[in-house]
């Protein structure tokens, strides 16, 4: 049945608007032959795709994140609008990589009209990707993605620009201990908390927050160098200098455990030099909250640790009202879903004008922001 509804839709003519991030919901408009009226033309258009029959087999890093949980509800929903079958999974836990090859294995003998994948690593789904292609199954990534992917598997992406919203939490954090830089008569230390070393996502997030925070101290005359994780080492822009004024330190647990997590933030927060720490997702933002509940170092004021943290849920939240968090970053899930959902439905009906890249956006909500309507949309508990 799929392979007769994609056929018949290549034919077709269709109009079908993107949900962005924030924006208005267009309406989707379908060009079919009148039943009666019909001519037997070269131009004559096909009858378009029944959504009641389209199903997509999503596959996400994993059910255990607040920030999951919104991606869900945003494809549940444009789901229903729709009128297509969705089924969201994910494995246990973001280092369970095996299990989401299983489950993107099972999605695909599914025969699902689309998919869409988050991929925990590329490498392990390089082989089902193919099968994908072999099968005329478009694959639609999102949140990382599936970076690296064969050519031509991956159809498009919606996800924050990662790199951009770390790069703002280094803005923010900065304007916040610039003194402390600029007055500093040693180097002063500033941790970079991060759930693993392999996900796009979470890379890009620390890679931004990194590089833009050596930026800034170097146009103020600093030096930075980074140090502890190989792989944000090698990957960093900024220039490493041994001595330098600041030191940006970049912790990552053996597994993605909350212990090992927030044991990462307790040991930065003891460093003596330390005047920031930052966590590039949820996961890391809470392993900071948690070791902050027993060292009370995190807040605002002389001798408290600068923190910032990335997503959202109820710990993060409360956080930042409490002035334990500076702020963080939020996604927009919701959205995300959304739009994933609206791109797998406009890749099976053949209308790939619409199937590109698409930037969900991403905002820095405080203890004075939080609540404005613009910011609260995207905040989930």
């Amino acid at each position: 049945m799929k392979k007769k509804v994609l056929a018949a839709v290549l034919a077709a003519t269709m109009v079908v608007g993107l949900t962005a991030c924030g924006g208005s919901k267009d309406t989707t408009t379908t060009t079919t032959p009148d039943a009666e009226t019909e001519e037997t033309t070269d131009d004559a258009a096909a009858p378009a795709a029944d959504a009641s029959e389209m199903s997509f087999e999503i596959v996400s890093k994993g059910l255990q994140h607040q920030y999951w949980q919104a991606v869900k509800k945003g494809v549940e929903q444009k789901a229903a609008e729709l009128g297509v079958t969705v089924n969201f999974v994910g494995p246990d836990s973001e280092s369970n990589i095996s299990q989401q090859v299983q489950q993107l294995e099972s999605a695909l003998n599914a025969n699902p009209t689309a998919v869409g994948l988050a991929a925990l690593d590329t490498e392990s789904v390089k082989d089902l990707l193919q099968k994908a292609m072999d099968s005329n199954i478009p694959v639609i990534g999102f949140d990382s993605g599936v970076p690296g992917a064969p050519e031509g598997s991956v159809l498009a992406n919606c996800s924050t620009d990662n790199y951009a919203a770390g790069a703002l939490a280094a803005e923010k954090v900065y304007e916040a201990v610039k003194d402390q830089v600029a007055n500093a008569t040693a180097p002063v230390r500033v941790g970079v908390v991060a759930q693993d070393a392999t996900s796009e996502s979470v890379i890009n997030r620390g890679l931004g927050f990194i590089d833009k925070f050596a930026e800034l101290a170097k146009a103020d005359g600093k030096t930075s160098n980074v140090v502890g994780n190989d792989k944000y080492i090698a990957d960093s822009k900024a220039e490493k200098t041994d001595g330098a004024d600041v030191v940006i330190d970049v912790r990552v647990p053996a597994s993605v455990t909350s212990e090992l997590s927030a044991a990462d933030a307790t040991a930065l927060m003891n460093e003596k030099d330390t005047i920031a720490i930052y966590g590039s997702n949820e996961h890391s933002a809470n392993a900071i909250i948690t070791a902050n509940e027993n060292l009370n170092k995190c807040g605002v004021g002389e001798g408290k640790i600068v923190a910032a943290g990335f997503d959202s849920g109820a710990a993060q939240i409360q956080a930042v009202k409490d002035g334990v968090l500076l702020g963080s970053i939020t996604q927009a899930p919701v959205a995300m879903g959304e739009t994933l959902v609206q791109l797998l439905y406009d890749a099976a009906s053949g209308n790939t004008a619409a199937v590109k890249d698409t930037d969900t956006g991403c905002q820095w909500y405080t203890a004075e922001n939080c609540g404005d309507a613009e910011i609260a949309q995207n905040l989930y508990e």
